[in-house]
């Protein structure tokens, strides 16, 4: 039986317009990511992105309540040509998704387990985030493509015969081509992936619990993003608390009457925090930079893996033991549909009685899918391509189903 919701005083309004807001969620990341074995981590000229969600709670001064939910590094992306149909393989291991990703293993554990959570709570059939709760992202650096473009080192995606043209947003302050989505760039092999910043909008409408969770959780969206300084300073006349909010709420504005309850525009508030340390700097010099493959990440529960981007398997994958499900992240698709389907709920019950693909559980999300599609068919998301619905066809037994709820729960008695 679902806890209920339990009365709550109203929360103390958010301090988000003190300067040092940035400065405590840099601090509170790096403080964390420092714990963390060297496992992993960017070796000698390499660097890397680094990426966290953060709660608040309800307290008078929010900033001493920061707490670190999950973490990621990360800056590969696989290319169309190593995706395959089983759900088997981290496709986009930038930092700020696969930190999402580890927030989501950490919300399947919470609703999952047995008590309740601290900072989720049963709102009628569903969960929700708890009163006066916030969650907050930070990023060592812009989010790609968005610096690319306000440096011009990147050209938009052509479009297919089949994709509509695109309709280009007015300028913002020189960023001309941010009010059209952008695929990640590969090296040799065209990635499927679209950018973090286009996530970022993405998520700013349809939260970023996804379609799975929206069966069981209302949307969950970001208080504030706080980016790390670039070492080389910014372009004249930019600045991130301006630039990126004002080209958000462009892409944002022909949605504004158009969305149902319970999704809305979400519109977080963006800071700047001081200059990430030098494994966090991708700045170009004498030396071609180097970029760490390694991606680690982590959450709140006990979850701790690396996974090299390239391959979208954990490290120390073998040649030979390429295809064995031990190699698979928990953070795969095949391996977050498992830990969804075994949560002990009415509304996931429905999902035992036949087997389902990845894809039309996600389909069955009916409010969510509608808010997805409004926002494809807004003027900036013209261009985003829907990925073949073969790579989500995958299903998972009832097995499966039972040993990663039996793994979520043993790695939540180990984090206690």
């Amino acid at each position: 039986m679902l806890p209920s919701s339990a009365a709550s005083s109203p929360p103390p309004p958010p301090p988000w317009d003190d300067v040092s807001w940035a400065e405590s969620t840099s601090s509170t990341v790096l403080h964390h990511y420092n714990s963390l074995p060297k496992k992993g981590k960017p070796q000698g000229r390499e660097s890397t992105v680094l990426a966290a969600y953060l709660l608040s709670t309800p307290q008078q001064d929010a900033r001493r309540s920061l707490t670190v939910l999950s973490l990621a590094t990360g800056t590969k992306c696989l290319g169309a040509a190593r995706l395959n149909h089983h759900g088997d393989l981290v496709h986009d291991a930038h930092a700020e998704v696969v930190a999402r990703r580890a927030l989501l293993r950490l919300i399947y554990t919470e609703i999952g387990r047995s008590g309740a959570s601290d900072w989720l709570v049963a709102s009628g059939e569903k969960w929700k985030l708890r009163d006066g709760y916030h969650l907050h992202l930070y990023i060592t650096q812009i989010p790609c493509i968005f610096g690319l473009l306000i440096a011009g080192g990147v050209m938009p995606v052509p479009p297919s015969p089949s994709e509509l043209l695109r309709e280009q947003l007015d300028s913002v302050n020189g960023c001309d081509d941010v009010g059209f989505v952008q695929r990640k760039p590969g090296r040799g092999d065209t990635t499927l992936s679209m950018s973090c910043f286009d996530k970022i909008t993405r998520w700013s409408v349809v939260g970023i619990q996804g379609a799975l969770l929206s069966h069981i959780l209302e949307p969950l969206y970001l208080s504030t993003i706080t980016i790390g300084q670039s070492p080389t300073g910014a372009s004249e006349g930019f600045s991130v608390e301006n630039n990126i909010k004002k080209v958000l709420d462009a892409r944002l504005s022909s949605l504004s009457s158009k969305l149902l309850l319970p999704f809305k525009l979400n519109k977080p508030l963006f800071f700047e925090a001081p200059i990430p340390p030098k494994e966090f700097q991708q700045t170009s010099g004498d030396l071609q930079p180097l970029t760490c493959g390694y991606s680690i990440c982590w959450n709140k529960s006990g979850f701790h893996e690396v996974v090299l981007g390239t391959t979208g398997r954990k490290q120390g994958t073998s040649s030979k033991a390429a295809c064995s499900p031990s190699t698979e992240s928990l953070l795969c698709k095949r391996r977050l549909l498992e830990a969804f389907v075994s949560i002990e709920h009415p509304l996931i019950k429905k999902f035992h009685c036949e087997e389902m693909s990845y894809r039309q559980m996600k389909d069955m999300a009916h409010e969510y899918q509608q808010t997805l599609e409004l926002l494809r068919k807004a003027p900036f998301f013209s261009q985003w391509s829907a990925k073949p619905v073969s790579l989500d066809s995958f299903t998972v037994s009832r097995k499966c189903m039972l040993f990663s709820r039996c793994s979520s729960e043993l790695l939540y008695k180990l984090s206690l």
